[in-house]
């Protein structure tokens, strides 16, 4: 066996590079990922450093495609505060937890079929979303207003209505982050998170929207990079064939496609190696590989493909497995381009969602201890609280209401704070104008509290506008958005300059 392998490992680096979804620099495929496409790769992902406008995108996926009628091309987004496609200006579509306030699972499929028909105008077959997890934890870093929201019967409903809309939009869809994000302190970028409780509290909670997933027909699930000790005490989730193959495959019944969160995480890359956790996930039963997040060079593509091949010599990855998830990959693909001919003939258009704008306007709530403080009497003076981003969302992708209140309003002013920026009376010289507090997450950080509270000392008729999760509610006037997408701040700029 050993030495049918040893000859056969041009075969091996095929089926090597089959599994693999890597990430590249560039906003025109660069010549190692257009070589790599003829000689096994079947994948790549796309992040905001690939992006410039949907002409240019289609341009690109065009070229993959010149090189490999059937790649799969995934994207990251999340049409929330997730965005790739729309990374310079924000998302124009409102993000889970909005939709989940609205509570219609009918609009969140045609949102989701909105931005299906936007991706696949583009060239773009496999998506990183929808967000399945359930927010039951509202400290959580990382996740937030990427949940549909903390219930668990309403995150079910919304994922499966989500991936309905985005694969009638002609995009493979692809729930994540098995077995559930939700009730989480850490970062999985940084450190593994633990997810308590028992088996059946996580069949109530966590696995309830996955459920749904599979019923819908979602193509894809992306693992999480956590430990479940009631399912699995030693391994994370991505590594875990208990996980993997009992629990997602017997259980639960999913025949797709199983893909890795980015395996540069330091979740499991600090445990078990940037290449060791890669081929672990596929013996445990992943089987695409997301890499280049932040490892996006043909020398790290090489690494895994190399370290993939190497552990089939050696045994340590039994080569049926490999094939077996190099044929999901191919199955995959054959799915997309079968959507792909179901769209033939559209072109791809600028971004910018009606239905977008007109969930987000549904998603505000308001919340007012005394009245006749909305509209604004006049052009306000805007302070935003800026927190520290999580890598998911990026830096890139601008935010707030200030800008959108100022077409609105003329003469309305803005000041930004970071936490070490802020002065000691954030709201000096605003008298005499309406003053605006956005803040995000702000039960999440001590020190935006502080600041906020100091403010409404001084001027308790400010009104506060919270672009994350709005666990605390302060204020004379509290508007909550549910994200901070361009949508969201738009839809709350247009209530408080009483433009609709």
């Amino acid at each position: 066996m050993s030495e049918r392998i040893v000859g056969a490992t041009g075969d091996l680096a095929a089926l090597a590079a089959a599994v693999l979804q890597p990430g590249f620099v560039g906003t025109t495929p660069p010549p190692w990922v257009c070589r790599w496409l003829g000689e096994g790769l079947g994948s790549v992902v796309l992040f905001a450093r690939n992006v410039v406008d949907h002409e240019q995108v289609a341009e690109l996926t065009a070229n993959l495609r010149a090189e490999r009628p059937d790649v799969i091309v995934a994207i990251d987004e999340e049409a929330g505060d997730v965005t790739r496609i729309e990374s310079a200006r924000g998302s124009s579509r409102p993000g889970n937890f909005a939709l989940g306030a609205v509570d219609d699972p009918a609009l969140t499929e045609e949102v989701a079929r909105d931005l299906g028909a936007e991706l696949a105008a583009v060239g773009v077959t496999l998506n990183y979303a929808p967000d399945a997890d359930v927010n039951s934890n509202p400290a959580n870093p990382v996740i937030g207003v990427r949940s549909f929201g903390a219930d668990p019967a309403l995150v079910a409903r919304h994922t499966a209505a989500w991936v309905r809309g985005l694969q009638a939009g002609g995009v493979a869809a692809c729930a994540k982050h098995f077995p559930g994000h939700g009730d989480t302190r850490v970062d999985s970028h940084h450190d593994l998170p633990r997810i308590g409780g028992d088996r059946a509290r996580l069949d109530a909670v966590e696995l309830a929207p996955f459920r749904a997933a599979v019923t819908a027909g979602a193509q894809a699930v992306m693992t999480g990079h956590l430990l479940v000790p009631a399912l699995d005490p030693e391994l994370p989730a991505t590594l875990s064939p208990h996980i993997l193959g009992r629990l997602l495959r017997e259980e639960l019944g999913f025949g797709g496609v199983v893909v890795t969160d980015a395996v540069e995480m330091r979740a499991v890359a600090d445990r078990y190696g940037f290449a060791g956790a890669a081929v672990r996930a596929l013996a445990a039963g992943a089987d695409a590989i997301c890499v280049g997040g932040e490892r996006a060079t043909e020398a790290d593509a090489r690494e895994l493909r190399d370290a993939i091949v190497a552990a089939v010599v050696a045994g340590d990855l039994p080569e049926e497995r490999l094939a077996e998830a190099a044929k999901r990959v191919g199955q995959l693909a054959a799915w997309t381009v079968a959507a792909r001919a179901g769209r033939s003939g559209t072109r791809p258009g600028d971004a910018g969602s009606a239905i977008g704008l007109a969930a987000a306007r549904r998603a505000l709530r308001v919340v007012a201890t005394t009245g006749g403080l909305l509209p604004l009497a006049g052009p306000a003076h805007v302070v935003e609280f800026a927190p520290p981003r999580n890598i998911a969302i990026g830096e890139e992708t601008p935010w707030g209401i200030a800008a959108p209140l100022a077409v609105l309003a003329p003469g309305t002013t803005t000041a930004r704070y970071a936490r070490e920026e802020i002065p000691a009376d954030p709201c000096a010289g605003t008298a005499g104008r309406p003053l605006v507090l956005v803040v995000r997450d702000l039960h999440r950080h001590d020190w935006m509290r502080d600041a906020v509270s100091r403010a409404l000392a001084t001027r308790p008729d400010a009104v506060v506008v919270e672009l994350g999760v709005p666990e605390l509610v302060t204020g004379a006037v509290h508007v909550a958005t549910h994200g901070a997408t361009r949508a969201a701040a738009v839809a709350a700029a247009e209530l408080l300059a009483g433009a609709r």
